[in-house]
């Protein structure tokens, strides 16, 4: 403010005014510009998000089939999952292990009509396996540590003889490596 001698100070003049509303114009911008950021993430998230969801399920799908999968690619449409049409392609490979194979599911909108991987919003993979075998009664070692041969993770060797009386990992006497478990009747009863 511009002040005269033995005058009182009147107000603001107009250059400063101006420069006063300049300075709020571009706070106003810079805070417009930050919450449309964030608008535009958080839709792109809710995106990438449902996109995986159809992912997974078209996994899981595929997991729950009677027939195991053949290898190839595949795809296909949804139409309204989320009030968005989605594209999906699915890839199945056998890995190294045998009957194990791996299955790769991309996710974009179906208005794509390209298949630039850049349009892709979500890549998910899981695995199915057909070789199942039965148990062999030993129990995994999680803890990491070393582990003799014939003794079971946390618990003491098992006796090699059979019908002899080892104890089992959680305490109670077993019959011995290759026989059952069964319970003995109760005494005196």
């Amino acid at each position: 403010m511009k002040q005269v001698p033995g005058r009182l100070p009147r107000g603001f003049t107009l250059i400063e005014v101006l420069i006063a509303l300049l300075i709020v114009a571009l706070g106003t911008g810079a805070a417009l510009m930050a919450l449309n950021s964030a608008a535009d993430n958080t839709s792109r998230m809710r995106d990438r998000t449902f996109a995986e969801w159809i992912g997974f399920n078209q996994i899981s799908a595929t997991r729950l089939a009677a027939t195991m999968p053949t290898e190839g690619v595949t795809s296909g449409d949804i139409e309204d999952y989320a009030s968005v049409r989605w594209h999906w392609q699915q890839e199945i490979t056998q890995i190294s292990l045998p009957g194990i194979y791996r299955i790769t599911v991309k996710v974009r909108h179906a208005d794509g009509t390209n298949d630039n991987d850049a349009l892709w919003l979500a890549n998910v993979t899981g695995f199915r396996g057909d070789a199942v075998a039965p148990g062999n009664g030993e129990q995994p070692n999680w803890n990491g540590s070393p582990q003799n041969p014939g003794q079971r993770a946390g618990g003491p060797p098992d006796d090699p003889a059979p019908g002899g009386n080892s104890p089992r990992n959680d305490g109670t006497p077993g019959m011995g490596a290759g026989q059952p478990d069964t319970p003995k009747p109760p005494a005196g009863g």
